[in-house]
């Protein structure tokens, strides 16, 4: 199996969880995703993540990485500048936050992009909402589509501007559309599905307008309350889920990065089952595992639990 990863990868700050601790700082956004994927998938199979890291922070994150055998890092590039920094602050209800970034790097060039095509999926996660243009991502759709390569699209920050304080906010996006077009799997939360459209679509309306789209799965990711499924087949029937979200009790530790996480576990265990349903129950169960992990850092540390829960569901010899 070989699987593409693109987006961007910045440093996170988290606020302290007690009066007596300091902010932390950690790799965040595509990092997520590739540790995820990396634990994953076998030893054999090969992850190509694509994006570009500040000089600064380029040895450290090799460091990091080669704890993984089956990632190849050269699809991974060093800039000047900074490596964006986000600043995160979570609210009392633990899942919402406020997001303040800064130092965004530029949209990832599809000549960088190209040479790692030639996969079995491909993860476009839209952690800055800047990570790439409308026109790179119709070229990825010209370039995959003899083969039908699947393509995994998070909107994640695609629906999120930014004001002169730095802080995220959430706009419409008039070009959405363009966007979802002729992608196999879109993701996106229930506050991005409701601030997508500028007509407020309810989410009713907003699937019938946008399946039509050559779209064949859409997950609507609501947290701790799990995620909805809405799949079409060939006839262009419409069926959905609804999964619950899965308890974690006192292990609860931090949210950030789930959605990441979801999207990684999704198109693995989609690859391995061509069932949605299927990816997304296994997709949501590793992501309420996830929120037991202070970083992305501890990922590896699951893999016991990963084994027995894609025994489960029948995810790991397919």
């Amino acid at each position: 199996m070989v699987i593409t990863v693109i987006g961007h990868i910045c440093n996170d700050i988290l606020p302290p969880q007690s009066p007596h601790e300091k902010s932390r700082e950690q790799f965040g956004g595509i990092f997520y995703t590739i540790a995820a994927l990396a634990t994953l998938i076998d030893e054999s199979d090969i992850l190509y993540p694509v994006f570009g890291v500040g000089n600064g922070d380029y040895d450290r994150l090799m460091n990091l990485l080669s704890r993984y055998k089956n990632i190849e890092t050269r699809g991974i590039f060093k800039f000047k500048g900074i490596t964006n920094t986000v600043y995160l602050s979570y609210h009392n209800d633990k899942q919402s936050r406020t997001e303040c970034s800064r130092d965004i790097a530029a949209p990832i060039p599809f000549q960088r992009i190209k040479p790692y095509l030639d996969c079995d999926g491909i993860l476009i996660n839209m952690v800055s909402g800047f990570d790439i243009t409308l026109e790179t991502l119709d070229a990825i759709r010209i370039e995959t589509r003899d083969q039908r390569i699947p393509i995994h699209f998070d909107f994640h920050s695609l629906t999120l501007g930014i004001d002169h304080n730095h802080v995220r906010f959430r706009r419409p996006l008039t070009d959405w559309r363009r966007w979802c077009f002729m992608l196999h799997s879109i993701q996106m939360s229930e506050e991005e599905a409701a601030g997508l459209t500028a007509e407020k679509f309810d989410e009713t309306t907003l699937i019938n307008h946008l399946m039509p789209l050559m779209v064949n799965t859409l997950l609507i990711t609501r947290g701790e309350k799990g995620v909805s499924v809405i799949s079409q087949d060939i006839h262009k029937k419409l069926s959905r889920r609804d999964i619950p979200g899965i308890p974690t009790d006192n292990r609860f530790i931090n949210p950030t990065g789930c959605g990441d996480v979801f999207g990684a576990a999704y198109l693995y265990a989609y690859l391995k089952t061509r069932n949605s349903f299927t990816a997304a129950e296994f997709a949501n169960a590793i992501a309420s595992l996830n929120t037991t992990l202070a970083s992305a850092e501890d990922f590896d540390t699951l893999r016991e639990q990963i084994t027995t829960l894609k025994q489960e569901l029948k995810v790991a010899y397919v």
